[in-house]
Order: structure tokens, then sequence, then C-alpha cells
């Protein structure tokens, strides 16, 4: 089993910044696909971004494409949502989840862990 904890959430302007984490235990995530997905309440969960195994795939949905990065760092078994030019739509719960196959988390689909979420809110 993996444990998944998110933080680095909370109140930032429009046009800031805003790093989220994501810890893991219980297990290495080495040899597993990392996602980030976001919930906005009466919305179905979304993925915003993913990234391979091995860190050379990745995925962006299309409104967090060259704001968002993805990262990993395999040493502190964490995963990381580096956010910038934050929009007020992109208010929601962050959540941050794993899985062997990478296009589990490119669709949410059948995805094995998932952290708790993170609120993230950005104002006008």
């Amino acid at each position: 089993q993996v444990q998944l904890v998110e933080s680095g959430g909370g109140l930032v302007q429009a046009g800031g910044s805003l790093r989220l984490s994501c810890a893991a235990s219980g297990r290495t995530l080495s040899t597993y696909a990392v996602g980030w997905f976001r919930q906005v309440p009466g919305k179905e969960r979304e993925s915003v971004a993913a990234l391979n195994w091995n860190g050379d795939v990745s995925y962006y949905t299309d409104s967090v494409k060259g704001r968002f990065t993805i990262s990993r760092d395999k040493a502190t078994n964490t995963m990381y949502l580096q956010m910038n030019s934050l929009k007020p739509e992109d208010t929601a719960v962050y959540y941050c989840a794993a899985d062997f196959n990478y296009n589990h988390l490119r669709n949410g689909v059948r995805v094995d862990y998932w952290g708790k979420g993170t609120l993230v809110t950005v104002s006008s």
C-alpha cells in the first residue's frame, strides 16, 4: 500500500505561484507513474498533469500548459506540482495520485492510490 499526503495549498492572488508537494510512504514510487488532479465542487475530478515512472513522458491538461510543471524526487519519494501564473479558475482541491499505468493517470480511471487533497484558492 502507498500512502500519499499533499501539502502546499493555500490562498494566493492571481498571477502568483504555489508549489504543491506530495509525500509518499509505505512503498517507493520509483516504478510508479505519478499525477495531479483537481476538483471543484459540483464538477468531475480533472487530470491536471501526469509523469511516467521514468520521468521522460509527461501530460498536461490544456488549461495549465506552460504554467504548471510536474516533477518527482525519487530519493525522497516525493512528487511536486509547480504552479505559476495562477488564475482564479485554478481554484480547486488538488489531489496527488500514483499508479503503475501512466494512462490511468492521464485519463483518471482506475487510479490505484490517492491523497486526501489540498485546497488551492486563487483570488482575483
